[in-house]
């Protein structure tokens, strides 16, 4: 069964976040982390993934993923917290 990702990157001084939606989280933030991905990873330097949720039904995660960008910057540094406190580097703990 395929698994998607909505997802949240942040800049080191956590000013930019950016939100995405993928079927392969690991090769989507390698993409991010290594600037093969013009536009605004490449521009505001996003290249931590503090905050990540799967699911099974893609249009449920690209829903999430529009309810997340809707979401003023407070509620996302919150729902960030909640998962990920010291909002370290998820990614290094999947590889």
């Amino acid at each position: 069964m395929k698994q998607y990702y909505v997802y949240m990157m942040c800049s080191n001084n956590r000013k930019a976040l950016y939100i995405g939606v993928t079927n392969d989280l690991i090769r989507r933030v390698y993409e991010h982390k290594h600037g093969m991905i013009d536009g605004f990873t490449t521009k505001y330097n996003t290249k931590r993934l503090v905050y990540y949720d799967v699911t099974n039904d893609v249009e449920c995660a690209i829903t999430r993923e529009k309810q997340l960008k809707n979401w003023r910057r407070e509620k996302k540094e919150v729902l960030i917290s909640e998962m990920n406190p010291e909002w370290k580097d998820l990614y290094l703990d999947m590889v």
